[in-house]
């Protein structure tokens, strides 16, 4: 394996874990979100470094599904989880970042570009891309796990401010979204040859042909993605209606009362700063 896909330190993808990993450390003092941040930054280090993030890279196209699922569907839900609400109150309090994520986080919303963005880097040039670039491999995973987060924030319904759904609604929302994230899978597996030249040696590694590979990546994708999201989505009704929690209402919180009284002194704010420049 390593003449094919030889060893070497992945510096930049590590120096980047490591340094989210003391920044949490610092920002969250609780013992469970801590665990949570270990485990997605520990699992994301295995699924981009040598030699899964290599063969995702160069090689298999349904190891890079795989890759790209437990980015979207593991690390980037714990990474949401294991910030609490004040550490995401003060990461989204800027301005431009509430005003972004109060609208990325409508469902309609958030499931169209986690579809694009989703596309995007299984889309043929942009794997190319990456299996020759070290840079494009990391746009790749960037991007990806930018597409994760916003997937699972309206179905976590954690950051202040934002629209919240009720459960059924957030049941619903994960639900369709594992019907509509899995975009490029119908394309592989009916697809009559390869679509990926610059992934290769295959049969050495994988003891499968290209496009074997590629079929075999298609039902990876359907597979990886409805199964523990329709579960998520099972999950996510059944708890609210064993804590007693109204399936159809919306809940509100005080950091969601906070945040709207932020808006409403930057609107005050910038109405008073019109009225003195006429």
């Amino acid at each position: 394996m390593i003449s094919l896909v030889p060893f070497h330190w992945h510096a930049v993808e590590l120096a980047v874990i490591l340094v989210v990993g003391m920044a949490h450390r610092v920002m969250v003092a609780g013992s469970r979100e801590r665990r949570r941040a270990l485990c997605a930054l520990a699992t994301l280090a295995i699924v981009t470094m040598w030699p899964i993030g290599d063969i995702a890279a160069t090689v298999s196209l349904s190891v890079a599904t795989s890759q790209r699922l437990i980015v979207m569907l593991l690390v980037a839900p714990l990474l949401l989880l294991s910030l609490p609400v004040r550490a995401l109150s003060r990461l989204t309090r800027l301005a431009v970042i509430d005003i972004l994520t109060r609208r990325l986080a409508h469902p309609g919303l958030a499931m169209a570009v986690v579809t694009i963005l989703g596309t995007f880097t299984l889309a043929p040039p942009i794997v190319d891309w990456g299996a020759r670039s070290s840079l494009g491999r990391d746009v790749i995973v960037l991007t990806t796990l930018s597409a994760g987060l916003l997937l699972w924030i309206p179905a976590l319904a954690i950051l202040p401010g934002t629209r919240r759904l009720s459960p059924t609604a957030r049941a619903g929302y994960v639900f369709v979204s594992a019907l509509v994230v899995t975009s490029l899978s119908v394309v592989w597996i009916f697809a009559r040859h390869p679509l990926y030249p610059a992934l290769q040696h295959q049969n050495a590694l994988m003891h499968m042909s290209p496009l074997l590979d590629q079929q075999v990546a298609g039902f990876v994708a359907k597979l990886g993605c409805y199964l523990p999201m329709w579960a998520v989505a099972f999950t996510i009704f059944s708890r609210a209606e064993e804590r007693g929690v109204p399936v159809e209402e919306s809940p509100l919180h005080w950091a969601d009362v906070e945040r709207e009284l932020l808006r409403v002194d930057r609107r005050r704010a910038r109405a008073q700063r019109g009225e003195r420049s006429k």
